[in-house]
C-alpha cells in the first residue's frame, strides 16, 4: 500500500476550530486507525487529543495529558481509545511495553510524538501536523493522509 503524499492545510482560527476539527476527524474513525500528532512542545496537540476523546466518549470526560504516564486509556462505544505520548522514549522498542502493537489492531490510537516509533510507526495512518501561525491562538493543521484517509477526509469536508 504506498504512502500518500496529498497534504491538506487546514487555518484553526482559535481554540474551537480545533476542537472542530477533532470532532469532524472523530466521525470518520475506525477500528486500527492511528492518529499521528506533530507539532512543537505548546502547540495544541494534547488539546485536540481532549477534544477528538471527548467526542468519541462524553464532553465531560477527565482527559489528562499522557506525559508521565505515557498511555491515557478510554473507553468509547466503537473500541478503546489510547493516547500515547512519547516524548520520553529513548529507544522506539519502548513503545512494545506500553502495548502499543495490540491498540493499533484493536483501538485507535492518539500518538503524540511519533517520529519516536522510527520504523514501527504504522503506514496506514493520518498524520495531523500542528503549527501557531499567527499569535498565539491561530493554528494550521496539515493532515497528510496515508491509504483510505484520503476518502475520509473529503467525508469531512478536507481534502
Amino acid at each position: 500500500m504506498p504512502l500518500s503524499t496529498e497534504k491538506v492545510t487546514i487555518e484553526l482560527a482559535g481554540l474551537p476550530a480545533t476542537r472542530d476539527l477533532a470532532a469532524c476527524l472523530a466521525r470518520l474513525v475506525k477500528v486500527g486507525d492511528v492518529l499521528a500528532m506533530y507539532g512543537d512542545l505548546g502547540v495544541g496537540k494534547s488539546e485536540f487529543a481532549r477534544a477528538f476523546i471527548r467526542a468519541l466518549t462524553d464532553q465531560s470526560e477527565e482527559v489528562p495529558s499522557p506525559t508521565f504516564t505515557l498511555l491515557q486509556t478510554y473507553e468509547s462505544n466503537l473500541c478503546d481509545i489510547c493516547h500515547f505520548d512519547l516524548y520520553r522514549l529513548e529507544r522506539a522498542e519502548e513503545a512494545f511495553e506500553l502495548g502499543i502493537e495490540d491498540a493499533f489492531h484493536e483501538a485507535i490510537s492518539i500518538v503524540e510524538w511519533p517520529d519516536r516509533l522510527g520504523p514501527y510507526l504504522p503506514r496506514n495512518r493520518l498524520d495531523i501536523r500542528l503549527s501557531i501561525t499567527r499569535g498565539k491562538n491561530h493554528r494550521q493543521a496539515v493532515l497528510t493522509p496515508h491509504a483510505d484517509w484520503s476518502e475520509r477526509l473529503r467525508e469531512c469536508g478536507h481534502g
